[in-house]
């Protein structure tokens, strides 16, 4: 994928199961130990807590729902978070991770819209009109969006944005003279998949897909649900750019933690969720 910062506009960038029966040697399926409605009661109790700097999401093979915390939250908190599960607190795996989750919204180069910096995602039209996704919050921040710093060469306004909850946003194509050609296609992401993000801040880096629907309490404010949790880096200002896996379309960049030289986690919004809700196609 070309970078966004020198082709602004090119780039918007299980096992099958075996029964015992008839199988010497063969054991049956482990029962879970928490059932769905257990796991969702420690779920709502985690969320409920609405600890700034948590992220979390229910592993059903693990029985777990996976808390990841980031290094502003206090063990007092956590405690507190895991009480509230009650009976089903067992469930409940708290994870830590470096630095703080944060939307990484940043002052600087790339598209630039008002004081604020983020990145292009994809591309994409509706009928015979040209737009392009970046995040949600980039979009809550500028009503228009331009090339450059000094705001000499125009793109075109934010037609539509949604943060928090959701993460996406909607940039049209003003400017004539622009090219914004495609060549991808959506994809909902999976668990273990190899994944590679650009951004105007730290360019392309690759790594995995750790977690799916997860809900994030960022603790600059907001949390935002349904989102691919990564153990791909990003750096403030990557906001808004592209997650992939070849031309397959799968995530914009919300936040996370960390940066590019110590690793993090960083969470994407899906892109199917965005195109249906702008009713707009990838090309």
């Amino acid at each position: 994928m070309r970078s966004t910062r020198t082709s602004l506009l090119a780039a918007a960038a299980g096992l099958a199961a075996v029964t015992a029966v008839g199988l010497p040697g063969a054991h049956a399926a482990e029962p879970h130990a928490y059932s769905a409605a257990r796991l969702a009661h420690a779920a709502d109790a985690v969320d409920s807590a609405s600890v700034g700097g948590t992220a979390w999401y229910v592993d059903r093979a693990a029985d777990k729902v996976v808390v990841t915390a980031d290094s502003t939250v206090s063990q007092a908190a956590l405690a507190r978070m895991t009480k509230a599960a009650g009976a089903d607190a067992g469930a409940v795996e708290v994870r830590r991770t470096t630095g703080e989750f944060r939307t990484l919204l940043s002052a600087g180069d790339a598209i630039y819209g008002g004081q604020y910096r983020c990145s292009l995602g994809f591309n994409v039209r509706s009928g015979s009109t040209y737009y392009f996704l970046t995040a949600g919050h980039c979009g809550k921040a500028a009503n228009y969006w331009y090339t450059d710093l000094a705001h000499k060469t125009a793109i075109g306004p934010t037609v539509g944005a949604s943060f928090p909850n959701n993460d996406y946003a909607l940039v049209r194509y003003d400017n004539t003279s622009l090219s914004h050609p495609g060549g991808y296609s959506a994809a909902d992401a999976y668990v273990g998949e190899s994944v590679k993000r650009t951004g105007s801040t730290s360019g392309t880096h690759s790594g995995r897909v750790t977690g799916l629907n997860a809900t994030v309490h960022y603790s600059d404010g907001g949390t935002v649900r349904g989102l691919i949790q990564t153990d791909v880096c990003a750096e403030p200002g990557d906001s808004g750019g592209p997650m992939y896996d070849g031309t397959k379309a799968l995530g914009l960049t919300s936040g996370g933690s960390g940066d590019c030289k110590t690793g993090g986690t960083t969470f994407f919004q899906p892109v199917p969720e965005a195109l249906k809700a702008y009713k707009v196609s990838l090309y």
